[in-house]
């Protein structure tokens, strides 16, 4: 999903950087966004660790000479029952998925003020607003998320800095591709079966580019007087709205 939505910013004319875990799969989708035309910037990164995520956000800014928006977009499935949960999984998915939002967004503010204003999105799962049974540390860390995002739009919208959240629901992926491969079923059957079995009322698995259009929407000026809000791109899944 994050490769699909630099994609799309590429498309509409931005410069991005991005940040990874992996060498081969970072560097794989830069190549490709470069073959499009766009100006890339990778950096090896683990969000979880402070001082990666702050090298991070400084060497775009020294690489482009500003910021304008930031996108966290880190997480993995973790949802299981409360009780299996130890504090180590507790700490790390909370490092993850809370806290290098939290310090990515902490070093960007003095860049989006620098440059006039700017956007934060912080993508999220549908389990922030409607956790259920079994979702034990995602849910909790994504709700926290969404606090944040709330938290940040009030404190920062007097400087231009609008903040929101997309809440994902079973969108296409590479964790569904690798658990297809998993269970030796073909990606397209695999991810059919998870939209019945779920209950989409769509009927389907959302794509990696209906997501990143809401995405690079929320970013863009067109989007000016939307911030502080949640928006499920879940294909009606969720029962809240």
């Amino acid at each position: 999903m994050g490769a699909a939505v630099a994609r799309r910013l590429i498309r509409e004319g931005a410069k991005v950087a991005l940040c990874a875990r992996g060498v081969e799969r970072l560097e794989a989708t830069a190549a490709a966004l470069r073959a499009e035309g766009g100006d890339v910037l990778t950096v090896q990164a683990d969000v979880s660790k402070e001082w990666q995520v702050e090298h991070f956000v400084d060497a775009a800014h020294a690489r482009f000479g500003r910021v304008d928006a930031l996108v966290n977009n880190a997480g993995t499935a973790a949802a299981r029952a409360f009780t299996s949960v130890s504090d180590a999984e507790w700490e790390a998915d909370l490092q993850l998925k809370l806290f290098a939002a939290i310090r990515a967004s902490r070093q960007a503010f003095p860049l989006l003020k620098e440059a006039g204003g700017g956007a934060i999105v912080n993508v999220l799962a549908i389990g922030a607003k409607t956790p259920g049974a079994n979702s034990s540390p995602s849910s909790v860390s994504r709700a926290a998320g969404m606090a944040l995002t709330k938290s940040l739009s009030k404190e920062w919208g007097p400087h231009g800095i609008r903040v929101n959240a997309v809440l994902v629901g079973i969108v296409e992926s590479g964790q569904w591709v690798r658990r297809a491969h998993e269970v030796g079923k073909p990606v397209e059957s695999f991810q059919q079966e998870m939209a019945r079995h779920a209950g989409i009322p769509l009927g389907r698995v959302g794509k990696a580019e209906e997501f990143a259009d809401l995405v690079a929407f929320l970013l863009s000026p067109r989007a000016g007087y939307i911030s502080g809000t949640a928006i499920n791109v879940d294909g009606g899944l969720s029962s809240a709205v």
